[in-house]
C-alpha cells in the first residue's frame, strides 16, 4: 500500500483516521485519531515490513482503541 490515509467506521460506531506513511531503510510511520478527539495515536517502526497493508496498520493499535 502506497502512502495514504482512510476512515474506518469501529464496530462501536466511532470513526477513526488512520494515516500510513513509508520511512527510509524500512520504516513507517502510522498514526490513528479517533473522530472529535484530539489524541492522536502515532508510532514510528524502525522494521516495518514495508509495504504494510491497512489491516496491518489498523491492527498495530487495536488495544488503543478497544479502550472508550
Amino acid at each position: 500500500m502506497p502512502d495514504g490515509e482512510w476512515i474506518k467506521t469501529l464496530e462501536d460506531g466511532r470513526r477513526v483516521k488512520f494515516t500510513y506513511q513509508e520511512l527510509p531503510e524500512d520504516g513507517a510511520f502510522i498514526t490513528a485519531q479517533i473522530a472529535g478527539n484530539e489524541v492522536v495515536y502515532s508510532v514510528v517502526l524502525i522494521k516495518a515490513r514495508n509495504p504494510l497493508s491497512r489491516e496491518d496498520v489498523e491492527s498495530h493499535f487495536k488495544g488503543e482503541l478497544s479502550k472508550k
